[in-house]
């Protein structure tokens, strides 16, 4: 028997704030910007504060404080491992800042050179296209009109010459939440000899991962997307990949032996996690990674009926426009715009007059949006143009609404009631002004937030 979600399980720090709106008076806050972070649970910042007292420096101490603090930091690698689904006996987790700093490392340690390729697609975050930019030469697997590619796509390029040495996707598009196929996609590249590496922070805080079911060899995730924003990420990876050569960070912790003259570096996972660590991040990261392992089929529940939610207020507002699919797998994400309306302009008009949050413009995904936005190579010239003029109001972009395990129905219906209004009432627009930072500003709000 399915189990009903329990929103009292999910209270996140702040979710009873209050804030001001351009009508007066305030409104509850409704966050539908998870996709960019998420606040605090209550759970991680329970257990945040219930270990602060034993904080203290991990593996290079002999009192009790340092060797609790230890035991904990290297409790949570089994914990990581064991929230994805790897193999304790192949892989090892680390704890970078982030998905963006993981994926750095791992295009740093992985050797590649120019003539190594590697196979990506063009629905990535710019922290899987860039780092793997640096180091080799791309690949890349278009998208269509809807946003999505099919496993045939990416064999195609898998099956290329020269052969590639990576396959790197997104577990789930942070613009549109659709899901790709990722076993069917991996146990394709696996039968090739190719590594499979997998940017999972949006696939995290939504759906059970295993990689060694699904065939994935790397994965990498963010504790902020998964409410422990304490600055701790994981980069999940075969040892063997980390077994020879230097680190991207060099320092204290990394090193058995330095001379002015030598160093020995340690072994794994010390060797790549120089400095002192971030202990009550990973703390929080692990808190977070035990909670979601509770959830089962409840979370799961209830985020499909967030999809189904947006689907249908945001069909229900005239003018409005998705972009993406809307059959296909996804999380709770929906990116949009107004006709008519410059889509930061949407954005402020949903914040200062309806006290709901979400994100404009491109979602640090530009090339993956201007596919959408069916931009041609000359418009994104132009656009950069605009930039390098200091016009960013001018760039080109689309409204995001993302939702969370703490996100009620009602808040659904609450961005549906706003778009309607806000489609209704254009002559509203005439009372914002673009800043200096090239955001829209009503004329009654900069002295009601402070």
């Amino acid at each position: 028997m399915l189990l009903h979600h329990d929103p009292a399980q999910d209270r996140l720090v702040g979710d009873d704030v209050h804030v001001p709106v351009a009508g007066g008076g305030t409104r509850r806050y409704v966050d539908l910007d998870n996709a960019a972070t998420g606040p605090a649970s209550v759970v991680v910042a329970r257990a945040v504060e219930e270990f602060l007292p034993w904080y203290s420096s991990v593996h290079r101490g002999a009192g009790a404080k340092s060797r609790r603090s230890s035991a904990r930091y290297e409790g949570a690698r089994e914990t990581l491992l064991r929230f994805v689904g790897a193999d304790p006996d192949t892989h090892v987790a680390l704890f970078p800042r982030g998905t963006t700093e993981a994926l750095n490392l791992l295009a740093f340690r992985l050797g590649l050179s120019r003539d190594d390729v590697v196979v990506t697609t063009a629905a990535e975050h710019h922290a899987n296209l860039l780092p793997w930019r640096r180091h080799a030469r791309l690949r890349v697997v278009d998208v269509g009109a809807d946003g999505t590619f099919d496993t045939a796509a990416v064999v195609a390029a898998l099956d290329e010459r020269p052969a590639p040495a990576v396959l790197t996707l997104t577990g789930a598009s942070n613009v549109t939440g659709w899901v790709p196929p990722l076993a069917e996609i991996a146990a394709a590249a696996r039968s090739r000899g190719v590594l499979v590496v997998v940017d999972a922070a949006q696939l995290a805080p939504h759906r059970p991962i295993d990689m060694t079911a699904t065939g994935i060899d790397v994965l990498a995730l963010s504790g902020h997307k998964l409410n422990a924003p304490y600055g701790a990420g994981a980069l999940v990876l075969p040892r063997r990949l980390l077994a020879e050569g230097e680190p991207m960070l060099v320092g204290g912790g990394a090193v058995s032996a330095v001379s002015h003259d030598d160093v020995l570096w340690a072994g794994v996972p010390d060797r790549d996690e120089a400095g002192s660590p971030n202990v009550l991040g990973v703390v929080a990261l692990e808190a977070a990674a035990e909670d979601l392992l509770g959830r089962g089929e409840s979370l799961r529940l209830h985020e499909d009926a967030l999809v189904q939610a947006l689907d249908t207020e945001l069909a229900g507002v005239p003018g409005l426009r998705r972009y993406g699919s809307t059959t296909a797998d996804r999380v709770p994400v929906a990116v949009f715009d107004l006709e008519g309306v410059p889509h930061g302009l949407l954005a402020a008009r949903l914040s200062q007059e309806h006290g709901i949050g979400v994100r404009s413009g491109c979602f640090c995904a530009h090339p993956y949006v201007g596919r959408l936005l069916a931009l041609t190579p000359e418009q994104v010239r132009r656009f950069h143009d605009d930039v390098r003029r200091g016009e960013r109001h001018r760039l080109p972009g689309a409204v995001r609404a993302s939702a969370g395990r703490a996100t009620a129905l009602q808040d659904v219906r609450a961005l549906g009631a706003a778009l309607r209004e806000i489609a209704a009432t254009p002559q509203v627009a005439r009372e914002y002004r673009v800043d200096e930072h090239g955001g829209y500003e009503h004329a009654a709000f900069a002295d009601l937030l402070h």
